[in-house]
């Protein structure tokens, strides 16, 4: 009998969300040995070993996360936001400081970065924001402020670490959440002017001079070949000497003669994309895109407002790190050292997106198990 209610649950379970990202963490891990096999550094040519781990057990996180029930999540929503954001101050008062910036929270036996989980916690936070006041409505500038105010307050606190581009993620976030809420047209026209306003403003007065540089090179990478502009340069040589089928598997010119600094993090698709050409990059992006479509269908085949809105909110946390990744590292976009989902080498970014598979299961799992 116990059999039997295994299988049945074993076949009520949405297992898509892992497996796809299954799929493309195998193909990462092969990838981050191959960048990184030929390194002098000895901590570099063993990091694939510790990102299965780290995959293992944010899987884990993920698939426990996957029975909490979606009502669950709605009563503790604003929880978790304000807790995370109290994380947020804390770094800035006592955080660890690494590569220049205040980031992260040392416990002693693991460090963690909040800002990786607040954007996990803006999506619960503004879903049930958005279930709860006027659901049925069309999202005009009255129903904006309140969202607007959830998410500056977080996204202010991680610019100061410094890390602008988590907090320009959580902008995006919430750009995609009104979208999906359908937002009016004079409000998208007064979003549009707000925004390239505030862009002028914050690159004359908010932006260090490294971060200015990063938008100066990308205009013209050409300007500081073997400065700010190297890595750019170097990353759009590797994509492009793959070719159509690739070098082959850790054959990669870049990475191998450390012509591609980061090459384990933020440049990954640069090293796929040499060694396994444009059919390579096509069979990854598919599989990104499949991924998209699942969280898109989702959506709208759920019992309410919060869980598709959440749904929606996930996807767009995905979302956003493979155009921004990918676009950086192809020249399309200035580079802000975003990970590419389950692709790139990291911890905390790894265990986000671990809880976001966790959470978007649980939506799913609520209508055939719960």
């Amino acid at each position: 009998m116990k059999a039997e209610k295994i299988i049945s649950f074993l076949k009520r379970y949405d297992f898509t969300f892992f497996g796809i990202a299954s799929i493309i963490f195998i193909l990462g891990v092969f990838n981050l040995y191959s960048a990184t096999h030929a390194s002098s550094n000895l901590r570099l040519v063993s990091i694939y070993k510790t990102q299965i781990f780290k995959y293992l057990f944010s899987i884990s996180a993920g698939f426990l996360i996957s029975f909490i029930r979606p009502k669950t999540l709605f009563r503790f929503s604003y929880f978790i936001y304000f807790l995370n954001s109290v994380m947020l101050v804390i770094v800035l008062l006592l955080g660890h400081i690494g590569m220049g910036a205040r980031r992260w929270l040392n416990l002693g036996f693991v460090k963690i970065q909040p800002s990786e989980f607040m954007k996990v916690s803006l999506v619960l936070a503004l879903a049930r924001w958005f279930a709860k006041n006027g659901a049925d409505k069309d999202v005009g500038f009255k129903e904006l402020i309140i969202p607007s105010i959830i998410t500056i307050i977080p996204m202010v606190l991680i610019v100061l670490e410094p890390d602008l581009g988590t907090g320009l993620i959580l902008i995006l976030i919430l750009l995609i959440m009104v979208f999906y809420r359908k937002l009016k047209w004079k409000t998208l026209g007064f979003i549009a002017t707000f925004g390239l306003i505030s862009g002028v403003v914050l690159y004359k007065f908010g932006l260090k001079d490294y971060q200015k540089k990063r938008v100066l090179t990308f205009l013209d990478p050409g300007a500081d070949t073997k400065g700010s502009g190297y890595n750019a340069i170097q990353s759009k040589i590797a994509i492009g000497s793959g070719r159509f089928v690739g070098k082959g598997y850790s054959k990669s010119t870049q990475a191998s003669l450390r012509y591609l600094p980061e090459n384990h993090t933020d440049f990954v698709f640069s090293v796929f994309s040499e060694e396994h050409g444009f059919i390579g990059a096509t069979i990854l992006i598919i599989l990104y895109l499949i991924f998209f479509q699942r969280f898109i269908w989702l959506s709208s085949n759920v019992d309410s407002m919060y869980e598709s809105i959440i749904t929606i909110g996930l996807m767009s946390i995905f979302f956003w790190h493979v155009i921004i990744n990918m676009g950086m590292v192809m020249g399309l976009l200035p580079i802000v050292g975003l990970p590419l989902p389950f692709f790139s080498y990291g911890g905390s970014s790894l265990f986000t997106f671990g809880i976001c598979c966790g959470l978007v299961t649980s939506v799913s799992n609520a209508r055939k198990i719960f």
